[in-house]
């Protein structure tokens, strides 16, 4: 049937297909010339508007969606987040069916259907994530959630297919994205099946963390709840990442990391780290080799990163991967130096 619609013609790339509630479609100035001169000399110059079909092959890809939320979380931003990104951008999930789809001036369009209304975002990349998780957990059922996670965060992958950096879709210049957008990068599930290094934590290691932010026993008893004392507090979580937060204003910023990581390979292993600093910050790491004699054994090691801190107070970023010497494994954790944000900037 014939409906009344429009073409716009723009550079601009970063609409959500959510909120774009017209009837008509977007295309680039690149693509206009064809289309105007279709649309003035043709007699009777018409349009046609299909369903999109699924591309497969598109470089470069993946990329952080422009509506993704961006980190550090304000509850306690001493902990990346996110950890990592998954796929899952415009992919259609069941909603409620009594909800507006569609705005068209004054009027509001409803679901036809009584059961379930649709809708796309990137909260499809939240199941698939947790499927991934699920998997793991099948394959090592004894590993602990943040055994998993962190087998997840340190495989996952920080380029996309061209071998460059993961970049986000914002306006012209889609600029690399850090950690605080995509956590560590793409999830690979294949290789988190087999990380060689896992950062574990316990219930306990999360209380000492609680116990250092200053909640009441009140408030972490209703978060855990259980009892705890509060006798030993950490904010210095055995995570598979690591956040140095600066308060601006400051010249100088050091901070000391404690980390102790698993082997889950095989057997007998090297392992030695290999820095990549974020800018103006000077990161050690002690010891360089970490060496294994079997499955299962633990070695620590801690990582101290120095900021000199200039008048922009930008976040910068970079990474420590653990390679395994004549081995299959890297290990990596991404690292992050940010401002700390002040509530009322949160």
């Amino acid at each position: 049937s014939n409906a009344d619609a429009a073409i716009f013609i723009s550079s601009d790339f970063t609409y959500d297909e959510n909120s774009f509630q017209y009837h008509g479609a977007i295309i680039s100035p690149d693509e206009a010339a064809n289309v105007i001169d279709y649309a003035t000399k043709d007699a009777n110059p018409t349009v046609t508007i299909k369903f999109q079909q699924t591309f497969v092959g598109t470089k470069p890809a993946p990329m952080v969606a422009e509506y993704t939320r961006l980190g550090p979380s304000p509850t306690y931003p001493g902990i990346l987040k996110p950890d990592l990104m998954a796929p899952g951008t415009l992919v259609l999930a069941a909603w409620i069916p009594d909800d507006r789809v569609s705005n068209i001036g004054s009027n509001i369009g409803l679901s036809n259907s009584d059961d379930f209304n649709l809708i796309s975002g990137t909260s499809m990349a939240c199941p698939h994530g947790a499927g991934i998780a699920a998997l793991l957990k099948g394959a090592h059922p004894d590993w602990s959630p943040a055994a998993i996670r962190s087998s997840m965060v340190t495989t996952a992958n920080p380029l996309d297919n061209t071998g460059n950096p993961i970049r986000e879709i914002n306006g012209f210049n889609n600029p690399i994205a850090s950690p605080l957008s995509m956590g560590a990068g793409q999830v690979n599930p294949n290789s988190a099946l087999d990380p060689g290094l896992i950062y574990d934590a316990t219930a306990q290691d999360y209380m000492e963390l609680l116990c250092s932010i200053n909640y009441t026993r009140k408030q972490i008893r209703t978060i855990t709840r259980s009892s705890y004392n509060c006798s030993k507090a950490s904010s210095d979580l055995n995570y598979p990442s690591f956040v140095s937060l600066y308060t601006y204003g400051t010249n100088a910023s050091t901070q000391n990391f404690k980390r102790i990581v698993t082997n889950v390979g095989d057997g007998a292993a090297t392992y030695k780290a290999k820095v990549t600093p974020p800018e103006g910050s000077v990161v050690t790491v002690f010891p360089e080799t970490l060496v294994f004699r079997k499955k299962y054994e633990k070695r620590s090691y801690s990582l101290t990163i120095h900021t000199k801190i200039d008048e922009n107070n930008q976040v910068t970023y970079g990474a420590v991967i653990w390679v395994e010497d004549n081995g299959k494994h890297s290990v990596r954790s991404p690292i992050v130096v940010t401002p700390k944000i002040s509530s009322d900037d949160s």
